[in-house]
């Protein structure tokens, strides 16, 4: 895991961040132009460690290919990113110390569920009016609402704290809690 792990300072974070469209402004009408960088590359230098963490414990257990099909693919995805702290909180409800913890095919379904296929920017995923369903690649679903919040199948509410984060082959919307494909 430690080839993936980079430490950028928080200020990187904040930038990625800020450079973001905020869940809760108005959404553009299109979706920003792709970034030049792969959705595992903007994780990695922004610090997503336990997402990345997730994929790479996922790649060495059960060899997914996650992690070259979000640092090297072509196909377009969009994937809810949950904070380091997001995971934090869910490691402290369940009482484990990190999310190799948990049986790997159980964070492989974990995972899926917090990505979509398609570029799908804000105006495609937070709705005007009715809350609309999102499709992941478990083929499990969650509901968004009109402002941003998400609820999963678990019935939590999470939010998308920023969104539109663009890259070479999809989008990212940051969260704040762990997405749960648990009834």
């Amino acid at each position: 895991m430690n080839r993936f792990k980079i430490l950028l300072p928080a200020a990187a974070l904040l930038l990625l961040l800020a450079s973001a469209t905020p869940a809760l402004a108005a959404p553009p009408q299109r979706a920003p132009a792709p970034g030049p960088d792969s959705i595992a590359a903007i994780a990695i230098g922004a610090g997503f460690d336990e997402l990345v963490g997730a994929l790479v414990y996922v790649d060495e257990e059960l060899d997914a290919g996650l992690v070259d099909l979000f640092l090297n693919g072509t196909d377009q995805y969009t994937v809810f990113a949950p904070t380091n702290e997001a995971f934090e909180a869910l490691y402290g409800t369940l009482g484990i110390d990190e999310i190799s913890d948990l049986p790997a095919e159980l964070v492989l379904d974990v995972l899926r569920y917090h990505v979509t296929e398609g570029r799908r920017a804000a105006n495609s995923v937070v709705p005007p009016v009715r809350p609309r369903v999102i499709t992941t690649l478990l083929g499990a679903t969650f509901t968004v609402d009109r402002d941003g919040v998400i609820t999963d199948i678990a019935g939590q509410e999470v939010n998308i704290v920023a969104a539109n984060i663009s890259a070479s082959n999809g989008i990212i919307h940051v969260i704040d809690t762990v997405l749960l494909p648990l009834e």
